[in-house]
C-alpha cells in the first residue's frame, strides 16, 4: 500500500531494534501505535528511539523530532468542564491513565525534540473506533455504551493527517508542546445515534447500554474540548464536515471499506 503511494516502506516489528540504525539520518519519528499493550509498547518504543538517537546521531546533528500520539481521553470525563490543549491533566479516563506520564517524558526529553498530539475520536474512511457502532447499525439495531446527554470530541482522519504533516514540517518550532487535535465543536451522541438509525435503516429506537469494560467506559466518556494551539502556532483548522452533518457519506464509506 505504501509503495503504491511512492513511499518507501520500512518493514519490521515494533519491538525490534532492527530499524534503530535508521534513526541516525531521520528527521522525524511519528509514533502511532495501535492494538496490543499500548502502555508497554509506547514506553519501550520511546526508550529505543531516544537510546538510538543518543548513540547513533552524528555530533552536531539537529535533534531528532519525536511525535507521540496520545489522545484526548487523558482529559477525563466531564459534561460540564471545558478544556483546552494547556489545561492541566488531573483525572484521565482509567483506560489511558498511564498516558500523561509518557507525554511528559516526551516533551521534557533532552535526547529528542519531543512533541505530543492528542487526537480526539476519529471518524471518516473505515471509521476507526466507531466501526463497531456502524456494524451494529448495519445489523439492524443501534446500541452503544453510555447514557443520554453525552458529547464527543471528534476529528476526521484527513484533518488529523494534515496536522501531523504540519507538526513534522515545523517540528523544531513547536518542540515541547502538546496539541489537542479536535474539531472546534463537540457533537451530541444522542443526535449521532438518532441519525444513524435513519441513515442505516436500522430498527429504532436506538439504545444505550452499560459499559462492560474499560474501553467501553472510555467510549462512553465526554470531553468538552476547545483546541487552540495548533491553529495559533501552525495555522491549522479542520475542513471536513462534522460526523453528524456528513453521516450519510461517512456511513457509506465505512460500508465500502468493510466489504
Amino acid at each position: 500500500m505504501l509503495a503504491a503511494e511512492e513511499i518507501i516502506p520500512i518493514s519490521g516489528d515494533i519491538d525490534s531494534d532492527a530499524w534503530s540504525p535508521l534513526i541516525s539520518t531521520l528527521d522525524v519519528v511519528i509514533e502511532a501505535i495501535g492494538g496490543g499493550d499500548l502502555k508497554t509498547l509506547g514506553n519501550t518504543t520511546f526508550e529505543r528511539v531516544t537510546k538510538a538517537a543518543t548513540e547513533l546521531r552524528p555530533a552536531g546533528a539537529p535533534f531528532l523530532s519525536y511525535i507521540y500520539s496520545s489522545g484526548t481521553w487523558v482529559h477525563g470525563d466531564s459534561r460540564t468542564e471545558t478544556v483546552t490543549d494547556t489545561t492541566p491533566i488531573s483525572r484521565s479516563v482509567e483506560l489511558v491513565a498511564w498516558r500523561p506520564t509518557l507525554e511528559q517524558l516526551v516533551v521534557r526529553s533532552t535526547a529528542v525534540n519531543g512533541i505530543v498530539i492528542r487526537p480526539a475520536l476519529l471518524y471518516g474512511h473505515s471509521a476507526s473506533l466507531l466501526a463497531e457502532l456502524f456494524k451494529s447499525a448495519s445489523e439492524g439495531h443501534v446500541a452503544w455504551p453510555g447514557t443520554p446527554g453525552g458529547r464527543y470530541a471528534m476529528i476526521h482522519v484527513d484533518d488529523l493527517a494534515d496536522l501531523y504533516l504540519r507538526l513534522a514540517e515545523k517540528a523544531h518550532l513547536v518542540g515541547g508542546k502538546i496539541f489537542d487535535a479536535a474539531n472546534p465543536n463537540t457533537e451530541s451522541v444522542d443526535e449521532l445515534l438518532q441519525k444513524l438509525v435513519v441513515v442505516s435503516n436500522a430498527k429504532g429506537p436506538y439504545e444505550y447500554r452499560k459499559p462492560e469494560n474499560l474501553f467501553e467506559e472510555a467510549i462512553a466518556s465526554t470531553q468538552l474540548i476547545r483546541p487552540y494551539l495548533a491553529n495559533a502556532l501552525l495555522g491549522w483548522s479542520t475542513k471536513k464536515p462534522g460526523l453528524v452533518e456528513g453521516l450519510e457519506n461517512y456511513y457509506a464509506a465505512w460500508l465500502a471499506s468493510s466489504t
